[in-house]
């Protein structure tokens, strides 16, 4: 998972950047208006967090030009601004979620993931793409109607690759996702997807070479 920080404030935005790290997801920041104009034009992030109040602009026009420009993508509002009308319009113009400050960063990963899952339609404690269902309240994953056993660990990389389902992870924000884990190796990430590959199907985790791998609908 990839996201995007739009955040002036270089503190907060250094510990919102590693609390995400340590929870496997990977973070653009940026720190300005005029960068984050540009910064959807090359890239493929999986959410972002705005901050309303920008030096060189104001996030809230940035958030409606956004969405004029038909970009989907799950967005968070992040302000000092605690008073409901703020709160409203950010909501009215399009944003997905709001967070006055100060905050937990706990609370801000937490809210993150959810409009995630309900973007990738994973909100209904049910993800199916293809021949691949898994059961998020059981913790139970079935292909091509056969129950699959996992680790813990192929479990949590393969709701990694659900919610980018048909988008390429790079080995990179794989790495970020594996931080952490007490038995990370310098192959790590390939030996987990090959236990994948074995209790599922070859084809349902396709190697794009030289950039990383990505989930297919198969069936």
């Amino acid at each position: 998972m990839r996201v995007l920080l739009v955040e002036d404030n270089k503190l907060l935005a250094q510990g919102i950047v590693m609390s995400l790290a340590k929870s496997g997801i990977q973070v653009d920041h940026l720190a300005s208006y005029n960068q984050a104009q540009i910064a959807l034009e090359n890239e493929d992030f999986s959410a972002i967090i705005l901050d309303l109040s920008l030096p060189d602009g104001n996030g809230a026009d940035l958030l409606k030009q956004w969405r004029k420009n038909g970009i989907s993508l799950p967005i968070i509002v992040l302000t000092a601004n605690t008073d409901f009308d703020t709160r409203l319009m950010c909501l009215d113009i399009g944003a997905d979620d709001y967070l006055s400050k100060p905050f937990d960063v706990r609370e801000l990963i937490a809210r993150l993931k959810a409009i995630i899952r309900r973007q990738h339609g994973l909100d209904n404690n049910q993800f199916s793409y293809g021949a691949l269902n898994i059961d998020f309240a059981r913790c139970e994953v079935h292909f091509r109607d056969e129950l699959v056993s996992l680790s813990r660990r192929e479990y949590q990389l393969l709701l990694e690759f659900a919610q980018s389902a048909g988008r390429v992870l790079t080995r990179n924000q794989l790495e970020q996702l594996t931080y952490g884990w007490d038995e990370v190796g310098s192959n790590s990430i390939e030996v987990h997807i090959h236990h994948l590959r074995k209790k599922t199907a070859t084809e349902l985790i396709k190697t794009v070479r030289g950039i990383g791998y990505i989930l297919t609908e198969t069936v």
